[in-house]
């Protein structure tokens, strides 16, 4: 069949996108599903700051790919062997397929996936190859299994989550990266206890979704970090006990000033080296700092290892929130439809996919914090 689709041929190119337009909206060629496969018409997607960094080359993949991994849907056909899901179940996108039986699925830590990862290294899905090609037959590579800025995807089985159908999808979308994230960074990686203190660097969408994460888990003072004021203001709002401008040079001191000493906890979401050296040197003395940001692979970090064993820190990574999919995704959705997680106020534009540079470019300002494409 053919569709529309969002699909970037080149990294890199400069700003402002709404000039250059790195995202081309094509016609091309979707392949039915195979065994294990299924058929969604996406009926929205996220803009995330891991697209953006594929558009400006700090995370590199494999070109020409249909780009777009937060979305939400609905069932539109079923591959062969396909048989827990139905015509017009409601899914939400994982953008770690998980095969379950390589040795981190079958030792309790599928976000490792060994095959999952394996295959969006390629731009291919879990079972091997792409579904996408250009109107010349020249083969599209899939963003994360999902290439959800599109109007239809196939995608693994394992690439999906059946939802709750009365969710809205723009709302779903959220779930599939934003919320799976940083909700998943504070309860799986972390393990926020009730009453600890936590430092956010970097209030993007999973900034902010940790956040309200560390306000359902209990936190008793949350303190955010970020350079862009607008941002800040919008955390007091949503329940941030306190906010400090990270590019001050006294800026490690008044997290400590506020926290007789450091926090117990750290996240750095922002993606950039500095971000995550500032929230390493705010975190306690015992304490635990977590990242989920992805500077460009060639950035390092220092730091003193006798620090590091004289005051007992943890320093730990944590992809998709550490989370299970399946598991996780329905707990999360079922906190926002309690009112505990109120997701909702993190979307901030609504977009059609035309305008997907545009989002792109105002993502890249830090005007937006979740922009969603609908369908």
């Amino acid at each position: 069949m053919k569709i529309r689709a969002a699909v970037l041929h080149e990294m890199g190119k400069d700003r402002p996108y709404t000039s250059s337009k790195p995202l081309t909206i094509e016609e091309i060629d979707l392949q039915p599903p195979q065994a294990g496969e299924v058929l969604v018409r996406i009926k929205a997607a996220g803009l995330c700051h891991s697209d953006l960094s594929v558009i400006d080359g700090n995370r590199p993949r494999q070109m020409p790919m249909a780009l777009g991994h937060e979305a939400a849907g609905e069932v539109v056909e079923l591959g062969p062997g396909v048989h827990d899901l139905a015509v017009g179940d409601h899914v939400v996108f994982s953008f770690l397929p998980i095969c379950g039986h390589c040795m981190p699925c079958m030792t309790g830590r599928p976000a490792l996936c060994e095959n999952g990862l394996a295959a969006n290294n390629k731009g291919e899905l879990l079972g091997g190859g792409s579904r996408l090609q250009d109107q010349q037959h020249h083969l599209v590579h899939h963003h994360m299994g999902v290439s959800g800025f599109a109007e239809y995807s196939v995608v693994s089985r394992k690439s999906i989550v059946k939802i709750d159908p009365t969710l809205p999808f723009d709302i779903a979308a959220l779930f599939g990266c934003a919320i799976m994230t940083g909700v998943g960074a504070v309860i799986n990686t972390a393990k926020l206890s009730l009453g600890q203190t936590v430092l956010i660097t970097g209030m993007g969408g999973i900034g902010f979704a940790a956040l309200l994460g560390a306000l359902a888990g209990g936190a008793s003072k949350i303190i955010v970090a970020d350079v862009n004021k607008d941002k800040l203001t919008k955390a007091l709002e949503l329940g941030a006990h306190a906010v400090v401008d990270s590019s001050e040079a006294n800026a490690v001191e008044q997290v400590k000033d506020l926290t007789r000493g450091g926090v117990d906890i750290g996240f750095e979401f922002a993606g950039v080296v500095p971000a995550l050296e500032f929230t390493y040197y705010a975190t306690a003395r015992g304490g635990k700092t977590v990242t989920a940001g992805l500077p460009h692979p060639s950035k390092m970090m220092q730091l003193s290892p006798t620090k590091l064993v004289a005051d007992e820190r943890t320093l730990q990574g944590s992809y998709i929130g550490s989370c299970v999919p399946a598991r996780d995704i329905p707990a999360y959705i079922s906190l926002y439809q309690a009112g505990r997680l109120p997701v909702n106020k993190l979307m901030t534009h609504k977009l059609q996919l035309d305008d997907v540079n545009e989002g792109f470019e105002r993502l890249a300002k830090g005007d937006a914090i979740r922009q969603v494409i609908t369908f």
